[in-house]
C-alpha cells in the first residue's frame, strides 16, 4: 500500500492521479466566474492578476486571453511545470508559497475553487490573508472563493466512485476536527494508494475574524459564480471581495 505522510496538499497535489481524478472540472463554469467576476471589479483592460494556488493554470489561461497580464502562483512543481507550456510575454507561472507575499503587487489577487483551508496551523491560513493584502497595490481587490461550508456539509455525499481513465477512485466523504475530508483510495498497476484532503470548514464568520486579524477590510460576498446574493442554507459558494 502506498501512503505519503508528507503534508497532504503537497504529495496529493503534484501526483499525475490528482489530475486524473479531477480532469473533468467544468472549464465553461469558470471561464464564466472570471467574465463576471473581472466585469464586477472594472480591471483595466492591461491590470496585473494574481492568481494564487492557480493549480495546473486553467483560470490564469483565461485571465490572460481577456487581455490582463497574469501571474499564476502555487506550491505544486509539477503543475507549475504543466502550466509554462502555456507561458506568453503577459503570462507567467511560478512555484510559490502563499503563505509568503509574491515580490509585486496586484490590481487584484483571486484564490478561486476552495484552494484555501489546508493547513494545519491556524497562523498559516491568517499569513495567507496578511499576504494576499500585501499583494494588492492601492487599489487592489483580494478575492476568495471558498465552499459554503454549511450547504457542502448538508450534502455530503459519503460515499463514492469514480472510474476515471480506467482507475476505480473510492471516495470517502466526512466532517472530522473541524474539517471536511475525503479519503482518496485506489489501485493502480497493482499497488494501492490512499491520499487524503484535509479542508478547514471555515464558516463566513470564521473569515471575518481572520479578515479582522489581517486588517483587511471585506467589501462584497456573493454565493455562486454569477455573483448572487448569498444565502447561508442555499448558496453553494461563498466568494468574498476584500481589500
Amino acid at each position: 500500500m502506498i501512503k505519503d505522510n508528507t503534508t497532504w496538499y503537497v504529495s496529493w497535489f503534484d501526483t499525475p492521479f490528482y489530475h486524473i481524478l479531477y480532469k473533468n472540472r467544468d472549464d465553461r463554469e469558470a471561464q464564466v466566474f472570471m467574465d463576471n467576476l473581472t466585469r464586477y471589479l472594472n480591471i483595466d483592460e492591461n491590470g496585473k492578476i494574481l492568481d494564487l494556488a492557480c493549480g495546473k493554470g486553467r483560470h490564469s489561461i483565461y485571465l490572460n486571453s481577456l487581455g490582463y497580464h497574469v501571474i499564476g502562483a502555487d506550491l505544486s512543481e509539477n503543475s507549475i511545470e504543466y502550466a509554462k507550456q502555456f507561458e506568453n510575454d503577459t503570462l507567467q507561472f511560478k512555484v510559490h508559497d502563499m503563505c509568503k507575499p509574491y515580490p509585486d503587487t496586484f490590481d487584484a489577487v483571486f484564490n478561486l475553487f476552495t484552494s484555501f483551508g489546508y493547513f494545519e496551523k491556524d497562523e498559516d491560513n491568517l499569513d495567507t490573508i496578511k499576504a494576499i493584502k500585501s499583494d494588492l497595490n492601492d487599489y487592489g481587490i483580494g478575492v476568495i472563493d471558498f465552499m459554503n461550508t454549511e450547504y457542502v456539509i448538508k450534502h455530503l455525499v459519503p460515499e463514492e466512485t469514480k472510474v476515471i481513465d480506467g482507475i476505480t477512485f473510492n471516495l470517502k466523504r466526512y466532517v472530522e476536527d473541524g474539517y471536511i475530508i475525503k479519503d482518496i483510495s485506489f489501485i493502480f498497476e497493482s499497488k494501492a494508494y490512499n491520499y487524503q484532503e484535509r479542508v478547514r470548514a471555515f464558516t463566513l464568520e470564521d473569515f471575518e475574524a481572520l479578515f479582522e486579524a489581517a486588517n483587511v477590510h471585506l467589501i462584497e460576498i456573493f454565493g455562486n459564480y454569477k455573483l448572487q446574493k448569498f444565502d447561508v442554507k442555499t448558496s453553494e459558494r461563498l466568494v468574498m471581495l476584500f481589500k
